[in-house]
């Protein structure tokens, strides 16, 4: 069995839905504070950040990004890892997806290759953005969407281009797709090409994301879980909020004897802070 502390993040709105979809969609920086002190004390130890414009549209300018942490920061203190987000959504470009790293220099950010490695950015200045999370001692999630993004990351990473750095990945089961639904088996192609150097988490789409957070716990990953990606509980119900989701699987860690990480933690995991 494995005791490592399970990392709970929670991702409450990212980038496409509103409350449309759901009415405690969080959306202001107000919301997303009472958001994360809900989601704190329902077991999560991470929030992962995606901030608005005025419209509702996806942003990632950093005036938005600080409004929102400063509403956090106010909520919760240090007890929860703020992740911010680079997600192009469609609309930012690599340059712009980096510059705003640069700019805010988080805490924590989580970054998609796919998007990172598009024209725009050259493989030199890839590897001076990961170069310089390693200095900064940012923490960085390193999104992958299929096993080929796996061989992709090793084979980054074996030729120097990546360095070596306290990365997290994460294994993104499923896509943005209407009716889509992951399963825990999708996890299997991730850990074939996966080389054991670096710690994993997953995400998932869809009414099974309990069952796939299961999977991920008992294989020794880590658990991303909210809004985001799944509106539905294990029993089928729609969630009440973004806490439910996470306290669900909080409950079921402490049934299967994995304890859950704090903030703390997770910093001296991945020495940064």
């Amino acid at each position: 069995m494995n005791d490592e502390p399970l990392i709970l993040t929670v991702a409450p709105n990212g980038a496409y839905k509103s409350t449309t979809d759901h009415a405690a969609l969080p959306i202001t920086p107000a919301a997303l504070a009472a958001t994360a002190r809900a989601c704190l004390d329902a077991g999560a130890a991470m929030l992962h950040l995606h901030v608005r414009l005025p419209d509702g549209r996806h942003s990632l300018r950093a005036d938005d990004y600080r409004a929102a942490q400063a509403a956090i920061r106010a909520a919760v203190g240090p007890s929860l890892v703020i992740q911010v987000t680079t997600e192009a959504a469609g609309v930012y470009e690599p340059a712009e997806q980096v510059a705003v790293v640069y700019d805010l220099q988080p805490e924590a950010v989580s970054v998609s290759l796919r998007e990172l490695l598009r024209p725009g950015l050259s493989e030199a200045e890839l590897s001076r953005f990961f170069g310089w999370l390693v200095q900064t001692q940012t923490m960085t999630q390193v999104i992958l969407y299929d096993a080929a993004e796996v061989a992709q990351w090793n084979q980054l990473r074996a030729r120097g281009v990546i360095p070596e750095g306290r990365w997290f990945l994460l294994f993104v089961l499923g896509r943005y797709a209407a009716g889509q639904t992951s399963s825990p088996t999708d996890l299997l192609p991730f850990l074939q090409t996966w080389d054991g150097c670096h710690p994993w988490a997953m995400c998932a789409f869809g009414a099974q994301e309990h069952r796939c957070a299961m999977a991920a716990l008992a294989l020794g990953g880590h658990v991303r879980v909210g809004f985001e990606n799944n509106l539905w509980r294990r029993d089928g119900s729609l969630a009440p909020d973004n806490s439910s989701l996470v306290r669900q699987v909080a409950e079921s860690a402490a049934l299967a004897g994995r304890p859950l990480a704090s903030a703390a933690q997770v910093r001296e995991r991945f020495q940064f802070g």
